[in-house]
Formats: C-alpha cells, structure tokens, sequence
C-alpha cells in the first residue's frame, strides 16, 4: 500500500497521458443529463469530478450507486460507467438498463465484462492499467473522467492541466505531506472521528471516510458545512473524548460558510481534545481537492501501521461477493 500511494503522481502522469490518445463521438441526442455509475473506490472518482464540473456543464451531473437507473434518463442521457475491474455488478447492471433506454454510454474500466459490453455494443470506453486494489488507481479515473467531460463540451480542457500541476504540488510537497499524516494519524488513533468539508468538497470526505475504512479498518462518518450546521452540531452537544474530528480547510469557502466552519470547529472542540484541521495547498479547486487526497491517504496508512492491520486486506467485502456469487 505504501508503494501504491507513493505512485499517486506517477499514476496522475500515467493517466494524462491516456487521455491525450483518447477520443470520444459527439452523442447523437442532445445531451440534457449526465449520470456517472460507480461503486466504491471506482466511483468515488465520479463523485468528486461531477463537483469539479458543477460550475461549468450546463446540464445536471448525477452519481448512481446502485443497480437501477433513475425514470428520467433516456435517449438524451450521457451514461458514464466507471469499473476499474470491469466487472462490478451494480454498475453493469445500470449501464444494461441505460443501453436498453437509449442512453450515450461510455466506460472507463481495465478490461472484464465492461471492456466486453463496450466493444460487442460499439460504446467508446477507455482503459487503464488493472490489477491494483481500485481505491489505489483513483488518479486514472479522475482523470479519464475529467478528459471526458472536456472532449464532449461539459467540462474545460484546462482542468487537466491543472491535473497536472496538482501532479507537480504533490512532488514538491510529498515529505511534508508525509509528516503531516503521521502526525494526524496519531492524533485520531483511538477515536471514531467525523470527517468535515465544505458541501463543495463532499466528494472528498467520502474518499477520506472510505481510505480510514479499507486501509486503517476503522469506523468513521462524514459530513458537510453548512448541512451539519442544522443537525449533526446538535450531536456534538453530546460529544465526549472518545470521538474525534478531521476537518478539511480549503480556504475558498464563502464568508459566511467559512464563519460556520470556524464556529464549528469551535464547537466540537469543546467536546474533545482531538480536533485536527488539515489545510489544504494548492490555488485551485482541482488542486487542493488532489493535495487533500494524498494527505488523507498517507493518514490512513500511517493509522493502519499504528494499528497493525494490513491495508490492503478486505476479506469482508471478498465474502460479500462470494456469497451473492451464491445466489
């Protein structure tokens, strides 16, 4: 797992250089919706590009994780099937359904059942390079996602450049970074801890709270300013030392939501001693959004090391699928 994460901006590089020899066709439909169909650590990429895009595509971008489609997707839908294994069910499920209402469908995947549906359907997709657990190869979606939304109109060309100049933060920042998350990760051991954001970097706290749970094997949940201002802060008034928080200060928030986020960190600091804000680097959103994802994947390492538990490992989920192999 270290290695893997030490290759995030070599994974980054690798990636940009995929999407320069990809080429997608212009749907036939106009296109009034895009929806990205996505499980775990293969979906969390979709997630966090829809927000990157939410202030440039001028249609609505959804985020499906489950097995059905929603009544409003047709012919005039973009279908983005994100797999990195190729064979995730849910997601295979969903693009069947999409095929079936006309939908534009394009996957990103390394190969298996959705390679195979792609190529025998005529479906533009794009490979990246498979076997590596899928949380570890996020790079590869986020860029072959962002690149996808560039090329048909939806999103700007200039994100994936500063896809790469994110690539370039994180060599010149990786000892810090590294340092940092150690420092973290002993801070939170030991405690169930919320992770906080702004409502604009959700995708982001859902890929903390998913690398604490896969690679530090901890319980954590995830919330986000200003909709934890109206109902979680409430909980806090509850709050004892054996809950924890990670907020994650981007420094573009809003007045008003960058008033909220300070009350609030003054809020649950009243509760518990363990309160860690982590501040991230970078000019843009883009930037800061890839800088914090670094960070937060050196922290759960680093917290699986203190722990004694072995990162890579998820039998749990590999006994999920055997059973529902089963049925």
């Amino acid at each position: 797992m270290k290695e893997l994460i030490e290759a995030f901006p070599q994974n980054l590089s690798d990636a940009l250089a995929i999407a320069q020899k990809a080429k997608f066709s212009q749907p036939k439909n106009e296109i009034r919706s895009i929806v990205i169909c996505g499980m775990g650590g293969s979906g969390i990429g979709g997630k966090i590009v829809s927000q990157w895009i939410e202030d440039v595509a001028k249609v609505p971008v959804l985020f499906v994780q489950d097995y059905t489609l929603p009544k409003f997707i047709d012919a005039h839908t973009l279908i983005i099937g994100s797999s990195y294994s190729g064979n995730t069910e849910e997601t295979l499920f969903a693009v069947e359904e999409a095929k079936a209402r006309g939908c534009h469908i394009i996957g990103v995947c390394s190969g298996g059942l959705m390679e195979v549906f792609c190529k025998t359907n005529n479906y533009d997709h794009v490979l990246v390079p498979g076997g590596n657990p899928p949380r570890t190869t996020l790079a590869f979606s986020l860029v072959q996602l962002t690149n996808i939304f560039a090329q048909l109109g939806f999103g700007k060309s200039s994100f994936l450049t500063e896809l790469e100049n994110s690539r370039q933060l994180l060599i010149d920042n990786q000892e810090s970074i590294i340092s940092e998350a150690k420092q973290i990760a002993n801070q939170l051991n030991g405690k169930t801890i919320g992770i906080y954001s702004s409502a604009a970097y959700d995708g982001v706290g859902v890929r903390a709270k998913q690398q604490f749970n896969e690679n530090a094997k901890v319980l954590c949940w995830q919330h986000v300013i200003p909709e934890m201002n109206h109902n979680e802060l409430v909980g806090w008034g509850g709050g004892t030392q054996e809950y924890g928080a990670l907020f994650l200060q981007t420094n573009d928030l809003s007045e008003r939501n960058q008033r909220r986020f300070d009350i609030s960190v003054e809020t649950v600091r009243s509760k518990t001693d363990t309160v860690v804000v982590a501040h991230a680097k970078g000019e843009t959103r883009i930037e800061k959004s890839i800088y914090l994802i670094n960070l937060v994947d050196w922290v759960s390492f680093e917290w699986s090391q203190i722990r004694n538990v072995d990162p890579i490992e998820i039998k749990i989920i590999d006994y999920l699928k055997g059973e529902l192999g089963n049925m």
